[in-house]
């Protein structure tokens, strides 16, 4: 295995790099050493060294932290404005996002060269879908006393030298970029990471070479002042992924196919998959099987996760890793294989049943709620669910018409509410409940609501907890709080042991 070497670039590469991609805010000649080796790029002035070029981003930015950096020996920064009276040379930028995402990948050497990275995108299914994949490269790499891939998810964050819970979907530019640079010089191979909107309209992307981008599908979701003005800009954003790959695979049962396909097409090679491409569906256990025509012979695959949208994301898993040439055994050792954190998590006792699912908005609780329905059809549905404050307002809809439509016993609670109320959450959504003639349970401590559900619901009953899936935080005025994640909760009131 080749030792990717982190270049020691002078200060003049970096501004030559801003000036050709035309992000210099200012041609004046810059009053700096441009001969100066640069020793780390950072926008964190804690991890600042002697001879760091600091980057001055955020809505929050102070100028302290500035000085900070200054003192722990950046000799310059980058910023769309000078700061006064600081004693070192500015280069001033029209967009610091874009230059982050840009001065990210020279400072780690372009890493994503070095491997084979795997973009996903959608509304819902981005994670059970890494997460398949990651199953069926680790498979065929396991075999051949390979490393395992990277990861980098809403769950988890794996680059093959750190592996913990995961603090953005896609990380900022710098922490991106030095992950790929980890799994490159582990030895991953591939990295297999979820692309979110956010971080394709704004740049965190930028330099990342995707072997394979796939687009699963498009709901509303993000809309808010915060995020997207208007599901146009969310789709947008979105269709960027294409722009960094190499090959595309697209859902053809998404709405827009037309403009997926004709953004598909602008990569060298692109496929396509459908639910109408699997036959012969079928619930195995707490899993599905299913059987899809590849070549000349009908294949067989077993998931371990129910639903038909789990199908969906298996189909998009088969179709990027055969794009890869993966053998078809690791693909369906890998999908039978796939263990998904927080997805369709299943207990039962006492003759009732708890589900624990990460859908947070109303396309993925939808579907879910309809899976549900489909595998336990005589069954009562309670649902316990909340939606986070501050962002993703049109999730209160979504979420509120899907809990109408199909739950009989509905329970409202916290979901990261952030600096809102929870009262005041929980309200809003049940202005959608109620045009359906369905009653709702407020409870805000979340402990409380899924006790309470799991309690109230008779033999024979499904308890879905929605929306935190395996998280253990709570994202609350002050800031993040632990929490016991769902799955714990559901095994301690159903009197199951904790460690099964």
């Amino acid at each position: 295995m080749t030792m990717l070497e982190r270049p020691r670039l002078p200060l003049g590469a970096y501004y030559q790099l801003l000036l050709k991609k035309g992000l210099l805010a200012d041609h004046t000649p810059l009053s700096a050493d441009l001969t100066r080796p640069v020793e780390a790029v950072t926008c964190d002035s804690r991890s600042a060294v002697p001879g760091s070029l600091f980057i001055c981003k955020g809505a929050h930015f102070k100028p302290e932290y500035l000085l900070q950096a200054l003192e722990r020996g950046a000799f310059a920064y980058v910023s769309e404005t000078a700061c006064d009276d600081v004693p070192a040379p500015c280069i001033r930028v029209t967009d610091i996002r874009a230059a982050m995402g840009e001065l990210a990948d020279l400072a780690w050497g372009h890493p994503s060269g070095a491997l084979e990275v795997i973009g996903i995108t959608g509304t819902k299914g981005k994670t059970t879908t890494a997460y398949f994949i990651k199953s069926i490269l680790d498979c065929w790499r396991q075999r051949e006393g390979l490393h395992s891939v990277g990861l980098l998810s809403t769950i988890v964050t794996d680059d093959g030298a750190q592996r913990r819970p995961a603090v953005l979907t896609t990380p900022e530019p710098l922490d991106l970029q030095r992950h790929l640079w980890n799994a490159a010089n582990a030895g991953c191979g591939y990295v297999v990471m979820e692309c979110s909107s956010q971080a394709l309209k704004y740049g965190r992307m930028t330099g990342v070479d995707l072997a394979v981008a796939t687009f699963l599908n498009i709901g509303e979701d993000h809309i808010s002042p915060k995020e997207h003005p208007t599901l146009e800009d969310y789709f947008q954003s979105k269709l960027k992924i294409f722009d960094h790959a190499k090959a595309a695979v697209v859902n053809l049962d998404s709405d827009r196919q037309g403009e997926l396909l004709d953004a598909a097409e602008k990569c060298e090679k692109w496929s396509a998959y459908s639910l109408r491409f699997a036959h012969g569906l079928r619930r195995t256990g707490e899993g599905m099987s299913f059987t899809v025509h590849i070549g000349e012979a009908d294949e067989s695959f077993t998931l371990p996760l129910t639903g038909a949208f789990n199908v969906s994301n298996a189909l998009c898993a088969i179709s990027v890793c055969s794009m890869l040439g993966a053998p078809l055994w690791a693909v369906r050792q890998g999908l039978a294989g796939a263990r998904v954190p927080g997805r369709m998590e299943t207990y039962s006792a006492g003759g009732k049943t708890v589900i624990v699912d990460y859908a947070h908005n109303g396309m993925a609780l939808e579907a879910l709620l309809r899976s549900v329905q489909a595998d336990y059809p005589a069954a009562p549905i309670a649902l316990v669910f909340g939606c986070t404050g501050g962002k993703g307002l049109d999730r209160r809809e979504g979420m509120g018409t899907a809990a109408g439509k199909y739950a009989d016993a509905i329970y409202l609670t916290e979901d990261d509410p952030g600096p809102e109320e929870v009262e005041a959450i929980c309200a809003e959504i049940g202005s959608y409940i109620t045009p359906f003639g369905k009653t709702y349970t407020v409870l805000p401590d979340r402990e409380e609501a899924i006790r309470t559900a799991i309690a109230q619901t008779p033999e024979g009953g499904v308890v879905v907890l929605a929306g935190k899936g395996s998280e253990m935080e709570q994202k609350r005025k002050n800031g993040p709080e632990p929490c016991v994640p769902d799955a714990l909760l559901a095994k301690k009131y159903l009197e199951l042991p904790l460690g099964e």
